[in-house]
Order: structure tokens, then C-alpha cells, then sequence
């Protein structure tokens, strides 16, 4: 009977997500057994400090790029033993805002390096820049950083240990309560920067250089084989080349780099497409080879999980979209009670999923009463934007995993940080509208339109299930139309 095969293709989502969240409570378990990667800060007479190169990859980034030399040129660091990299492949006014800072810092040693063709994009220039440092140990920063000052002092000391390859901090965010829109995004990044880097890190598992805010081994770069520009996140490329290699990586989650969110939606699309399609390429790419290596059973399984995380966003699309038959199948008597109370087992995989949200951001908030009250609300609204944007990362997932190839699109920046500033004005916001922003306005409507007929049958298994895509939904596709000249004012959010 047709209405089996979307019960099938439900349970069998649901059953992907309940298998993710088993993953993630092993990393909250591990969470709480880190131990804290923690060398002696490093000292500026230390005589054997190795020499490190700075590279700050930069792409049209007027709003923000003066901010980060001068984060970068006030580092802490012997001035003989540092050389900073502006890998400059702008083709705007950021050329000459960079030539001016640099000659505000003539005793620090900058190179402005403007490439003749722009082959590669961010791993390109990576790559070019590389081939010219003098560093033994380099370090990154995207144009949205503003790093400690004593980023180098802190990390520099763990490179004695000649098997580390890379060590990474954790982003902090510059303008988390600037809107709702960045808010959510800091809830995200949260868990992910203390549950999943710390869990994964502390039992050995793979983690990520994640593009910014780390320090790599050079020889530890050429020995995996250097950047590389066949899929769109080139820094998950390499950090599973160069562990597969033998390479260790050590995550430092109380060394702080933080940077800006997107605050609008344009500019979160971008980002998520980039990073789910990337993810995606990435599993295509390594998974089986990581599969097939000989890692830990539980190495493996973690590595799974997190190459194929980005498969989340299709599985839940399949069961937003299966529930609308099974929904009226319960309502026409089609099928039995009973399956509905078997699916209650699934609750467990949210159960477990809010639990890593949990721990994550109060642990931040210092399991604040604030921090609390806080989380009962972000979490609910966090899940059903998450499920909006199902139908635009599920199509990122699917080109990723198809080999469909598409362009490198950077993630604008805004230099935002006070909730009166808006957005008018800049020259990179994106302003098209993809077909997709229709399609998740016409499912925001038609789960809306169950939810006022679960009220009116009474039928009010799914309805917060519902009632959660509608808002989704909608919250992404309104979000999507909203242009330029709008302020943020509308969509800011007391916390």
C-alpha cells in the first residue's frame, strides 16, 4: 500500500538521525573526559621560538580588512621570527585600504601578495603564498578575525612535540547578540567548537582544521599533499589528508580567535551552502579510504559521522515531507496507533541531540541562570530554522555528493557589531533570490495549513512537528527576500 512506502522512507530518516544523535552523546560523554591541551605559555626572549608566517587570505573585504592587520601586527611575537602574508586577490577598493595599512606598520614585516591569476580561490592562494613563506610554523585568519594577542605565544609551544601537525582554537563571535539571526549561529557554532571538537580530540578521533583561527606544521601541509581546490572546504580536506598520514592535531578550546557572523540571511545561505556541499565532497573524497585504514573501530565511526553530518539537512527534508502522508494516513484510520507509539522511540535521538546543545552553551555561560532561560528558547527556535533551511542544504548535499561543481562564493562581510548599525549600503550583500526562498515559502504555507487542520480534526500527534517546519520555513523564506537597505532593527532579539 502506497501510504507504507512514505511510513518507510520516514522511519528510515528518522532512524539516520537517531544513529547521529547516538554519535554525538559518545562526544558529550568524551566532552567531559578532556583534558586540557595546555603547554607553558611561550616567552618573547625564548631563543628557540621557530619563525612563523601569517597568512590572511582576502577577498574584497573593505569593511574588515584594516581591522585584521591591525589585530594581526599587534600579536605577541619576537618581530625577527614573524612574517605576515596578505593574500590579496581583491579587485576593489580593499587593494589600497591594505597598501595603507601595511605602510602604518613599516617595522613589522608584511607582504602584500596579489596573485596574477586567481586560479583555486582561498586554497589557490594558500598554496601560492605558501611556496614564499619562511615560516616553520603558519598560522591563518580569514578577514572576520580579530585574534588574541597572544594566539602565537599560547599555540607556538605544543609544536615541540614533532608529531603535531596543527593546533586550532576555538571562534568566538564579535556580534552574537547583534539579531536573532546570529544568535542561533553562536548556539551552533558552540556546540560544535566545545562537544564536537573537544569529544572528538579527546579520544584520538579526526577533527578539523576549521579554515581559520589555527596553526599548521608547514611540512606537515607539503607532507599531506598541500592545498587543494577540488571541493569547497579545502581546510576538511587537508586536516583528513594529514591525519591520515600519521599527522596529530590538538584542539585548544580556551584560546579564543574570535569573528563576525553573518548577520543577515543572504550571507548565512552562502556560508552553510558552501560548507554542507564541501562537507559532502569531503565524504565522497575520504570516507571510504578513513573506512578502510587502519584506525580505532570507534575513530572510524566518529569519522563517519562527521564526514556524512551534512546529510542531516536531507534527511530531514524526507521526513518533513514523508510526515504529510503519514499524518493523513493516522487521520484516515490507514494506519495503526501502534506504529505512531513505536516512533516515540526516536524522541530519544532529540533528547540526546538537546543534550549537546545543553551542555555546550551553558558550559560557556558557566550553567548560568541567564544561560538557562536563554537555551529554552534558542533551542526550539534553532531546530525549526535548522529544518528551514533543509531545502537549501539538502540541495548543497546532493550536488556535493553527485560531483555537481560550482563556484567558491565568499561570505560577505558587514563589520557589524552594534545592534543600530545596519547593512545598507554594502556593496557585497548578496541580492539574488534563488528559486529554492520559493519553494520553502510554498512549505511554509502548506505546514501551516496542517497545523490549523490538526486543530480542526483534532488529530494533534505532529502538530508541534508541524507547527515547528511552518515557522521554519517561513523564518528562512521571509528572511531571504529581505534586500540591502533594510536595517537590522526588525530582526534583533534581546539577550
Amino acid at each position: 500500500m502506497w501510504i507504507y512506502l512514505f511510513l518507510g522512507m520516514y522511519g528510515l530518516a528518522m532512524t539516520f538521525i537517531l544513529l547521529y544523535s547516538f554519535a554525538q552523546a559518545n562526544l558529550l560523554w568524551h566532552f567531559f573526559r578532556f583534558k586540557r591541551n595546555r603547554e607553558p605559555m611561550a616567552t618573547l626572549d625564548d631563543p628557540d621560538l621557530p619563525k612563523v608566517t601569517i597568512q590572511l587570505p582576502v577577498f574584497n573585504e573593505k569593511y574588515v580588512v584594516q581591522r585584521l592587520i591591525e589585530a594581526v601586527c599587534n600579536l605577541e611575537y619576537p618581530s625577527d621570527k614573524l612574517e605576515i602574508q596578505v593574500l590579496d586577490d581583491s579587485t576593489d577598493e580593499t587593494v589600497s585600504l591594505v597598501r595603507e595599512s601595511i605602510k602604518k606598520h613599516t617595522e613589522t614585516n608584511i607582504k602584500h601578495i596579489q596573485r596574477k591569476v586567481r586560479t583555486g580561490f582561498k586554497a589557490g592562494a594558500l598554496k601560492e603564498g605558501l611556496a614564499e613563506a619562511s615560516g616553520e610554523l603558519i598560522a591563518i585568519f580569514d578577514a572576520d578575525f580579530v585574534p588574541d594577542s597572544q594566539f602565537l605565544l599560547k599555540t607556538v609551544p605544543h609544536f615541540k612535540t614533532q608529531e603535531i601537525g596543527m593546533v586550532q582554537s576555538r571562534w568566538g563571535h564579535l556580534n552574537e547578540n547583534y539579531s536573532l539571526f546570529t544568535r542561533l549561529q553562536a548556539f551552533a557554532l558552540d556546540a560544535h567548537f566545545m562537544v564536537e571538537q573537544m569529544g572528538r580530540n579527546a579520544q584520538h578521533a579526526f577533527i578539523n582544521f576549521n579554515g581559520t583561527g589555527g596553526i599548521w606544521r608547514k611540512t606537515c601541509i607539503l607532507d599531506a599533499g598541500n592545498w587543494a581546490d577540488d571541493t569547497l572546504t579545502e581546510d576538511l580536506d587537508l586536516s583528513y589528508r594529514a591525519q591520515q598520514k600519521g599527522w596529530k592535531f590538538l584542539y585548544r578550546p580556551d584560546v579564543v580567535s574570535p569573528a563576525e557572523l553573518p548577520p543577515v540571511m543572504s550571507a548565512i545561505k552562502s556560508q552553510q551552502f558552501r560548507w554542507t556541499k564541501g562537507g559532502a565532497e569531503c565524504a565522497v573524497k575520504h570516507l571510504k579510504q578513513v573506512l578502510r585504514g587502519p584506525f580505532p573501530f570507534s575513530v572510524k565511526i566518529h569519522a563517519a559521522a562527521h564526514l556524512l553530518n551534512s546529510l542531516l539537512f536531507i534527511a530531514i527534508l524526507v521526513v518533513s515531507l514523508s510526515s504529510l502522508p503519514v499524518w493523513w494516513g493516522f487521520y484516515q484510520g490507514l494506519i495503526s496507533p501502534h506504529f505512531f507509539k513505536a516512533a516515540a522511540l526516536f524522541l530519544v535521538g532529540f533528547v540526546l541531540i538537546a543534550a549537546v546543545y545543553f551542555v555546550a552553551n551553558l558550559s560557556l555561560a558557566g550553567y548560568s541562570r541567564k544561560g538557562l532561560l536563554r537555551y529554552l528558547w534558542e533551542l526550539p527556535v534553532f531546530l525549526s530554522v535548522s529544518m528551514g533551511l533543509s531545502v537549501h542544504n539538502g540541495q548543497a548535499v546532493w550536488e556535493g555528493l553527485t560531483g555537481i561543481k560550482s563556484p567558491f562564493i565568499r561570505t560577505p562581510k558587514y563589520n557589524l557589531e552594534n545592534k543600530n548599525e545596519g547593512w545598507s549600503g554594502n556593496v557585497y550583500h548578496l541580492k539574488n533570490v534563488p528559486a529554492t526562498v520559493y519553494v520553502e515559502g510554498g512549505l511554509a504555507l502548506i505546514f501551516l495549513l496542517v497545523v490549523v487542520l490538526s486543530v480542526y480534526t483534532a488529530t494533534y500527534e505532529m502538530i508541534l512537528f508541524h507547527a515547528m517546519l511552518a515557522m521554519g520555513f517561513g523564518t528562512v523564506s521571509l528572511a531571504s527576500f529581505r534586500g540591502p537597505g533594510k536595517t537590522a532593527s526588525s530582526l534583533t532579539t534581546r539577550v
